[in-house]
């Protein structure tokens, strides 16, 4: 089977000019994402796990010589959520993928779209959004802004990339912020990511592929508020504490809330150090603050969440950002079980 290398930017681009992109646990920064190849071969390694589903592909290079090439597609539940299974691919098939390989040369890619298996149209990774869209024909409504929320992607305005995108291109950073920056290896195990770490507010409302869960328990006071990315949850204390001392610095920091109408305000503050909380390598440190404020809409279908996020060690000035979401009662919160050994496989080997 022929390892083709040509460029089919003008082909895929009009396919994922809409998409909603795949979420990685890294940056893309380490993958060419202006070059576009076309790989034929034959799936030794169809891996169904989280945090990335994954292919291996044995293709024949232009000199005859074999060639094995490693491909990093979204997790279970994007994939899900597109219309794959754990048995779209099996090993033996002959498949066209196209993907965006890494800049460091390796045989290792993002997949844009599975082209073909078979013979017959494979799935799209990248090209289509209709499985992650609203549901057109069934609109659900929340009373309140208690539910499962999930991102809109017919919202996403002039942004529609990921939390590593966004912090990169809106945040300004101190000298000492760019200077750790620069030297953050994504591509290590120094990458929280790489150790199936989440990361803290205000990432749960950025991620786009998953969605974010709020519920009451009203008599103890408190409101959860959970993302399914790496299984996390936070807790917001209702009941007008204060938070504790500097001294006591958490993950997740130390939520309190409280109600300015009908939106509930968020401030989190004991923030524990973290090398890349935006995941591409911007620090966050003791001085972190964010403040959320979460408006259900008038019709009940949608939310939107806002946040200012302040760190004045690492950032210049404050970064505000709003996100609309859409009521999916009928989204699945399973466990996202992330496998260490899969986060792992982006790590270049020594």
């Amino acid at each position: 089977m022929a390892l083709v290398t040509h460029m089919r930017r003008m082909i895929l681009a009009a396919a994922i000019a809409f998409a909603m992109p795949a979420v990685a646990h890294h940056s893309e920064a380490a993958f060419d994402l202006q070059l576009l190849l076309s790989l034929e071969g034959t799936v030794t390694e169809f891996e169904w796990r989280n945090p990335h589903v994954y292919l291996s592909v044995d293709t024949v290079q232009d000199n005859g010589e074999a060639l094995i090439w490693t491909v990093q597609t979204s997790s279970t539940f994007s994939l899900m959520r597109r219309g794959w299974t754990p048995d779209t691919l099996s090993v033996g098939d002959l498949v066209t993928i196209a993907v965006n390989p890494t800049r460091d040369g390796r045989p290792y890619a993002i997949l844009e779209e599975l082209v073909e298996v078979n013979g017959t149209a494979g799935r799209t990774v990248l090209g289509s959004t209709s499985a992650e869209e609203p549901n057109e024909q069934i609109v659900h409504r929340a009373t309140t802004i208690e539910g499962r929320w999930l991102t809109d992607p017919t919202k996403l305005g002039d942004f529609p990339g990921g939390l590593d995108e966004l912090t990169r291109e809106r945040l300004i950073l101190t000298d000492k912020a760019r200077a750790i920056q620069a030297d953050f290896d994504e591509a290590s195990a120094e990458n929280p990511a790489m150790r199936c770490s989440g990361r803290p507010t205000p990432a749960m409302l950025v991620t786009p592929s998953y969605p974010l869960e709020i519920e009451f328990n009203e008599a103890a006071d408190i409101i959860y508020i959970r993302g399914q990315y790496m299984d996390q949850e936070r807790v917001v204390y209702m009941d007008g504490r204060a938070h504790p001392p500097a001294s006591e610095r958490y993950f997740e920091g130390h939520s309190t809330g409280a109600w300015d109408g009908d939106t509930l305000v968020v401030d989190t503050a004991n923030f524990e150090d973290h090398p890349s909380p935006y995941q591409n390598g911007i620090p966050s440190g003791a001085q972190k603050h964010v403040v959320e404020r979460f408006t259900m809409t008038d019709d009940g279908t949608g939310l939107v969440a806002e946040f200012v996020l302040e760190d004045p060690e690492y950032l210049v000035e404050p970064f505000q950002y709003a996100r609309a979401l859409t009521y999916s009662p009928e989204i699945d919160m399973s466990p996202f079980n992330c496998d260490i050994e899969s986060t792992r496989r982006f790590v270049a080997p020594e």
